[in-house]
């Protein structure tokens, strides 16, 4: 008989306990018979770890960081104690129901090529439709604009059984995201640089370019509140999203093909600022400069570095974190790559439903 895999559910916390509280318990219903429960503190100070120590004692790992080092060195932090055949990364703002694991772990267990997978992610506060991060599965446009099956841009689908089919994807949502543990190591887990925001997009890419699959379950739900750390509305997740983006097309694209990206994306990036003055949101159109004057830095950064390594000298220039790269194998898996631009479809277009582009515009 075939070993039941080991799989932790790993929550990274800060300053969450209020989602512990409420949503802790469906966690641990999970009827996965070879379960570690995991709650990795980022340096909270609302009572958390107190709360899990004294509340969970016997059920729950806790393990704590010094400090907040953002989702992604949290993650990289805690993950790096926690021994498994899978991880699971998932937010402390989601409900669960009880056999959510076992169809994700068999579709898995059935595919070694597959490196990571999610759920059909829907939303908390209204169950009947998709939620904003992730819904049906990532995707991502020829510009380097992911979004998702279920969600275009801010139009969110009701969920009437239309995405009811499991499918190739391009990127799984870091709301819920499954992965392999031995692929986690290989690509190096999350680039710290990131700190929160289209981490897990970049983690898949890197996956994807190494020749493996990302994978969407569609007989697992889950339910996410969102927005329960950075609000939609917040300045710093409009600068990160922006900043974070252009650094995603410099990672995972080739050469040739960032340099015209970017440039294209700088000018519609402009647009966008314009937007944001027009409707009166000042700072979101100051976190669109930051975010651009923070890319085009990171380069002068990677320059210095380069210098000084040559010249043998130290320096104190803050140097950003880069994990380690896996090298890529000679057939990067590109499903789930939309051939078209995502902002014209539905701006320009109207298409503003997944059900509505062509499928023959993917690869």
């Amino acid at each position: 008989m075939n070993k039941t895999p080991k799989v932790a559910v790993v929550i990274l916390n800060w300053n969450g306990l209020k989602f512990l509280q409420q949503f802790l318990p469906s966690v641990l219903q999970s009827t996965w018979p070879n379960l570690q429960v995991v709650v990795g503190d980022n340096g909270s100070t609302d009572g958390s770890v107190d709360f899990l120590k004294a509340r969970y004692t016997n059920e729950v790992t806790v393990l704590q960081n010094d400090k907040n080092y953002g989702y992604t060195g949290g993650y990289n932090r805690i993950i790096g104690q926690v021994k498994a055949d899978y991880y699971i990364l998932l937010n402390s703002d989601i409900e669960v129901t009880p056999s959510w694991i076992e169809p994700v772990i068999a579709q898995m267990e059935g595919d070694a090529s597959i490196a990571a997978a999610a759920p059909k992610i829907k939303s908390y506060n209204r169950k009947n439709y998709f939620e904003h991060a992730g819904a049906a599965g990532g995707f991502i446009d020829q510009l380097g604009y992911p979004f998702c099956r279920g969600r275009l841009f801010y139009e969110v689908e009701e969920d009437l059984g239309q995405y009811d089919e499991s499918s190739q994807i391009f990127w799984a949502s870091g709301a819920a995201l499954f992965i392999r543990s031995d692929r986690w190591r290989e690509v190096g887990g999350f680039d710290e640089r990131f700190f929160a925001h289209m981490e897990e997009i970049d983690l898949c890419w890197r996956l994807k370019n190494m020749g493996y699959k990302v994978m969407y379950c569609a007989q697992s739900t889950v339910y996410h509140v969102g927005g329960g750390t950075l609000n939609t509305e917040n300045p710093f997740k409009t600068y990160l999203n922006f900043r974070n983006n252009l650094w995603l097309i410099k990672k995972n694209m080739s050469a040739m093909r960032s340099t015209y990206v970017i440039g294209m994306r700088m000018w519609l990036d402009l647009l966008a600022l314009l937007r944001f003055l027009g409707e009166g949101k000042r700072k979101d159109a100051w976190a669109v400069s930051k975010a651009h004057q923070s890319f085009v830095k990171s380069f002068f950064i990677r320059a210095a570095r380069k210098e000084v390594a040559r010249s043998g000298e130290k320096t104190s220039t803050p140097i950003p974190y880069t994990p380690h790269s896996a090298s890529n194998t000679l057939h990067p898996n590109n499903t789930g790559l939309y051939k078209r631009s995502i902002v014209v479809d539905f701006f320009a277009k109207k298409k503003t439903r997944f059900t509505a582009l062509d499928p023959r515009d993917f690869h």
